[in-house]
């Protein structure tokens, strides 16, 4: 196993659900008085597993017909793309 991979995806995931939509959606159903917090922890558990799966799975696919390095540049360039958006919309 590649640890320096496996730090960097978890890093790089963890980073960029902090705070999302995900997260806020999670306290919204974990605040609830009747609801059960392990329910909710394994609910969010599995969509985010399953979400990437489908991430890994069409990485894999995707990169028997392009160049993993094409798609760095193209995930990068749409960071960046997004970013420079929000700055222009604020």
């Amino acid at each position: 196993m590649n640890f320096q991979l496996l730090f960097t995806v978890f890093s790089t995931v963890f980073l960029a659900e902090l705070g999302d939509k995900t997260q806020l959606a999670t306290i919204l159903f974990a605040s609830k008085q009747s609801a059960s917090l392990f329910t909710v922890f394994l609910g969010a558990s599995l969509a985010l597993i399953a979400t990437s799966a489908i991430g890994v799975a069409a990485g894999a696919l995707v990169s028997n017909w392009l160049d993993p390095k094409f798609l760095s540049y193209a995930a990068g360039l749409g960071f960046i793309a997004i970013g420079v958006y929000t700055l222009w919309q604020a």
